[in-house]
Parts: structure tokens; C-alpha cells; sequence
């Protein structure tokens, strides 16, 4: 294809993104009910619940505007050649063509972080806070900016030096190292993150000598299972929402409980949560996420390796020369379709993984534990209970409160 016409293809696959998505928004908006489901009346006032419903079409309304914008400059910058212009602008300062890509994707990064923040601050201090979850500090917020600038900066330079030493020196064949090395650095970050980069925004610490711990090591004991490192996360020193995950592979393996999810759950529905947690790795899910995830890199590299050496494309986007940085925010927008694609088998996959841990709970503890503590993880987090089926097929990781529970129902309707 020439210049113009992967132009024209660009254009077209970020607009029919963006009014993809915005439909998909609109369906999910529309299919919320007014009326409260009896599944959830034993906890959900009808106060509550409609702030639920307020929440969401606050939160539809912000994306939208966000969104829009977010299109509008997307589609202005590569109508206009600003990208093509703007590698010429860097390439006259320097002359490495590693450090230009580098520098390019550097103040592309922070240029279009800069112009996000009235918006994040909005979200966090405006909309956040009006329904009542916003716990961070104008200074913590300044602080996670300045961290995350930080560790972008060094682990994202880190890996796209990498990838472009590979292209320089192994030419279209460069896809199967770098695949080698990003295999290798998500292992890494697998095992150590909870380790090495949570502790740099938030603190963990083991969870305490108590009722609580006995409970969950007499729970270990019964199903064989080791569970050394739990640890409670300071959540609640940006949210009043509440979580629990399971991190890292063998002895790195982690249970992280927000503080926010122990001090609004019972013990039984705490433990009940981490049933569900170790029904992930005992039904091997994080083994083969991560698998699969190496197998989705390396599909997604070997496309790349396809296509990205056209100066065709680096043309298309206002560039007077080749240059692998521009080619790299083509492909990005070109692969879009097929992530999409991949993303749905993603969900599907992970959906189906949410049902069986949540079976391993029941069969292992108490089903009726973990049902009141996805209701109150809902109600607090004030969770859409009437998404979309097909908001929920494309985006959800997670079945929706409703099907969950009527999963956990066995004949006689009990959990």
C-alpha cells in the first residue's frame, strides 16, 4: 500500500474504534434497571442503589468527553503529519537513531499524560470524591505522577532500547529475540512486582498474629496449601474501593488483601475471598494466563515483523524518511482490530476461570461466604449489576454479580 492509502486506513480503524466503543457504552448505559434485584435486596437499600446507577452514568458521561477529546487530537496529529514533523523536529537534535526513538516516545508519553491531567484530577477529586471513594492526597497524586514518570521512563526505555538493538541487528528476524526477552521480563515482573514495584506506591505488610490468620492457615492446612505470604495493602490511602489478588509464581507467590476489603468483610467472607484466590492457582489459571499471554506477545511481534519495516508507513504519517518510532505508532493503531480480537478470547477465557474459582470456594469452604462478599464488594464499590450482554462479552474479565451468584446455586437453590 502507499502513503496515502495506510493514512486513510489509520483514520479509519481510530474512528471506527472510537464509535465501536461508544456504542457498546451506550448499550451498557441503556440497559441498566431502576428496579433493585432481589438477589441483592438483603444488603442494597434503594438509596444506595440508585447512587449506584448515578455512579455509572457519571463515569459513561466523563469517558465520553475524555474519549471524544482523546479522538479528536488522536485523529487531528495524524491527518496533519504532526507525527512526521515532529520526528524531524527530534531527529535535528540528535543524531543516535535509538536515542531519537527513544526521545520521541519519551515526550510523545509525557506530552499526552500532561494533557490528561485536568482530567484525572477531575476524576479523582471531583467525580471520585462526589460519590464518596477518593482517599488521595493532592500530594499523593503529585507523588504516583512523579513514580510513575519515573518507572516509565526507566523500565519502558529499558525494553524499547532492547527492541530496537534487535531491529538493528537482526533485521525482520528481531521478533524472536525480543520475544525471548519480553517472555522473560514478564516472568520477572510476575514474581518480583509485589516486590519490587507495589511496595514503591503503596505499603505491604504481613497480616497480623489473630483470629483472622488462624482462620486462614487452618483453611491452608485443609486443602494443602501453603499460603506464608499474605499481606494487607494500604489501599485506602487512595480509594474506599476494595480488591484482593494473588501474585507471583512458586515460592514468590503472594495474597495481597486491600484494608479496605478486612475492615468491611467477616472473617468467613474473608476467607471465602481467598478461597476464590487459591482456586486460580490451584486450577493452574495463572500458569496458563501466563502462558498464553508469552503466546499472544509472540503473535503479536511476528505481525509486526511483517510490516514494520515499510517506509511506506512512516510516510503515511508525515515522515520524510523511514523511521521505526513512527512505524511503531502505525502498527499500534493498525493491530488494533486483531488486539480487539484477542482481548475477547482473553475475557471469555478469564470469565470461565471467575466461575471455577468460584466453584473451588464453594467446594472448599462456603459458597454462601463468597456470594455475601461479591454483594458487598458491589454494593461498595458501587458495580453495575445490569451491564450489557455485549459490553460484557467484549470488556469483561469478570462474569457480572448476577450470573456469578446463580452460578454458585445448586439444585435446591442453595449456595
Amino acid at each position: 500500500m502507499d502513503a496515502k492509502s495506510i493514512l486513510i486506513l489509520l483514520l479509519a480503524v481510530l474512528s471506527f474504534d472510537f464509535v465501536y466503543n461508544k456504542i457498546l457504552e451506550y448499550l451498557n448505559i441503556k440497559s441498566m434497571k431502576e428496579e433493585l434485584p432481589d438477589e441483592v435486596k438483603d444488603i442494597y437499600d434503594v438509596e444506595k442503589y440508585k447512587k449506584s446507577i448515578a455512579y455509572s452514568k457519571a463515569n459513561n458521561k466523563f469517558g465520553l468527553i475524555t474519549s471524544t477529546f482523546s479522538f479528536i487530537i488522536s485523529f487531528v496529529l495524524l491527518a496533519t503529519g504532526f507525527f512526521g514533523w515532529f520526528d524531524g523536529l527530534v531527529s535535528g537534535w540528535i543524531e543516535s537513531s535509538a536515542l531519537v526513538s527513544l526521545t520521541f516516545f519519551g515526550l510523545l508519553f509525557l506530552g499526552s499524560d500532561l494533557m490528561n491531567i485536568p482530567f484525572q484530577i477531575y476524576d479523582t477529586f471531583v467525580l471520585e470524591e462526589k460519590f464518596g471513594f477518593n482517599k488521595t492526597t493532592p500530594k499523593t497524586f503529585v507523588l504516583d505522577k512523579l513514580k510513575g514518570y519515573a518507572l516509565a521512563a526507566v523500565l519502558g526505555g529499558i525494553i524499547l532500547y532492547a527492541l530496537l538493538e534487535l531491529m538493528e541487528l537482526f533485521g525482520q528476524d528481531f521478533w524472536i529475540y525480543f520475544w525471548i526477552v519480553i517472555s522473560l521480563f514478564t516472568l520477572f515482573m510476575n514474581m518480583f512486582y509485589t516486590s519490587l514495584i507495589l511496595p514503591l506506591f503503596n505499603k505491604l505488610t504481613p497480616l497480623e498474629d489473630g483470629e483472622l490468620k488462624e482462620a486462614i492457615e487452618a483453611y491452608s492446612k485443609k486443602i494443602d496449601f501453603p499460603l506464608d505470604n499474605i499481606y494487607v495493602i494500604d489501599g485506602s490511602k487512595r480509594s474506599a474501593k476494595s480488591n484482593a489478588f494473588f501474585s507471583g509464581i512458586g515460592k514468590k507467590k503472594k495474597i495481597v488483601l486491600y484494608d479496605t476489603l478486612i475492615e468491611n468483610h467477616s472473617k468467613e467472607e474473608l476467607i471465602a475471598v481467598l478461597a476464590h484466590e487459591v482456586g486460580h492457582f490451584k486450577k493452574k489459571h495463572i500458569i496458563t494466563g501466563y502462558l498464553l499471554s508469552i503466546l499472544q506477545t509472540g503473535f503479536t511481534l511476528f505481525i509486526m515483523s511483517l510490516i514494520i519495516f515499510s517506509p511506506a508507513m512512516s510516510e503515511a504519517l508525515g515522515g520524510s524518511k523511514f523511521a521505526v518510532h513512527l512505524n511503531l505508532l502505525a502498527f499500534g493503531i493498525l493491530y488494533s482490530p486483531i488486539s480487539h480480537f484477542v482481548s475477547v478470547f482473553m475475557n471469555i477465557l478469564s470469565r470461565k476461570n471467575e466461575y471455577e474459582a468460584d466453584a473451588y470456594a464453594k467446594e472448599t469452604y462456603d459458597g454462601k461466604f463468597l456470594q455475601m462478599a461479591l454483594k458487598k464488594l458491589s454494593v461498595d464499590n458501587l458495580s453495575n449489576l445490569f451491564p450489557h450482554p455485549a459490553y460484557v462479552f467484549i470488556h469483561y474479565s469478570h462474569p457480572p454479580l448476577l450470573q456469578r451468584l446463580a452460578a454458585m446455586q445448586d439444585e435446591t437453590g442453595k449456595a
